[in-house]
């Protein structure tokens, strides 16, 4: 993990350890490969101990699989048993609340007690294809805390002569997060006294700011009576170091491309060739991995630590864009059990 400024806030005694799953497509392979992958992957996760599983919305990309992300979660939260499951994120501007409200209201009515609603801000794809989704882009930053604040109402139990219900949805206890990159989230999720996961893995640059934004300014609410701050970072676990970082030149090679202006399938390690790319792109790639553990067990369970040391965080919610699928089942159970988790084994 790369020397990132720290915010001295006291270490937890603990912190449990979540899931992000973008539901990555390798080439050479389909969507549907990628989503039966996110079913075995969200399995072992609820064998090994990881508190919640989220799937994030993204939309017109040809490397992620979650774009129709209640629909995965349904998928995912039938698969499994005792993991909560939920978005990371949910693009509320992409959406009519009422909507997100009746979807996740469903879904915790299909699986009680197990689901979150993580909403962000962005649209999770260009804006051509933003429009596409057919929402109103005009003042659209303005619009989103009016947007969580209606989304709120409708899990709320209904008033007397209420015109709009969401059915179901009223009155289930729904928990929203907030999601951010930069401080605005940070600073809403405050003020409306949300849990608030930070989108580190990709997006570090603010991190300790946001911490201290989102701690000093935080007022209790219904749902939280104190800050609860989750930072999401890349993990990456092997047998060996050098294993380790191999498998992480695929997530190299992604960000590199995307400091291009290019996006597509998740390449396997060997195609990234350092030569190929401009010194400000591998510089790209290495400033959005700076919130990454990679190496042997270990070396992860250390650098997690210090990430938790350095931040305060309640909560580490991991993500691992690793090509090959047997790597990336491994290089969870390796977490896991670095972090002393209790990993059960799989049924015959």
């Amino acid at each position: 993990m790369a020397d990132l400024v720290p915010t001295d806030f006291s270490m937890p005694s603990s912190a449990p350890l979540s899931v992000l799953d973008l539901a990555p497509v390798a080439a050479g392979s389909t969507p549907a490969d990628a989503l039966r992958n996110t079913r075995e992957l969200a399995q072992l996760a609820d064998r090994c101990g990881y508190t919640r599983y989220w799937l994030a919305e993204h939309h017109n990309m040809t490397g992620i699989a979650s774009a129709a992300t209640a629909v995965v979660i349904g998928h995912i939260a039938g698969a499994t048993r005792r993991i909560r499951v939920g978005a990371g994120g949910i693009m509320l501007p992409n959406h009519a609340p009422l909507v997100i409200a009746e979807q996740f209201g469903t879904l915790e009515s299909l699986f009680p007690g197990r689901i979150d609603l993580g909403l962000g801000r962005a649209p999770g794809t260009d804006q051509t294809t933003a429009r596409a989704l057919r929402r109103n882009l005009a003042g659209s930053d303005d619009q989103f805390p009016h947007d969580v604040l209606e989304l709120q109402s409708y899990f709320q139990p209904a008033s007397p002569g209420q015109a709009v219900r969401a059915v179901p949805g009223e009155g289930l206890q729904v928990p929203i997060w907030l999601l951010g990159s930069s401080l605005y989230g940070a600073e809403l999720a405050a003020h409306l006294g949300l849990p608030f996961a930070f989108a580190s893995h990709f997006a570090p640059r603010f991190l300790f700011q946001a911490v201290e934004i989102y701690r000093s300014n935080f007022r209790p609410s219904a749902q939280l009576d104190k800050p609860w701050f989750a930072v999401a970072a890349n993990a990456i676990a092997a047998d060996t170091d050098a294993d380790a970082e191999r498998l992480l030149r695929s997530l190299r090679l992604r960000f590199a491309a995307m400091a291009r202006g290019v996006r597509g399938q998740l390449q396997a390690p060997e195609a990234f060739i350092e030569a190929d790319w401009s010194p400000a792109e591998l510089a790209f790639a290495e400033q959005s991995l700076a919130c990454s553990a990679v190496g042997a067990p270990d070396t992860v369970r250390q650098q997690l630590e210090t990430l938790i040391e350095r931040t305060g965080a309640n909560e580490l919610i991991l993500t691992a864009q690793i090509f090959d699928h047997g790597a990336r089942l491994r290089s969870m159970e390796l977490v896991a059990q670095a972090w002393g988790l209790a990993v059960e084994e799989a049924a015959a």
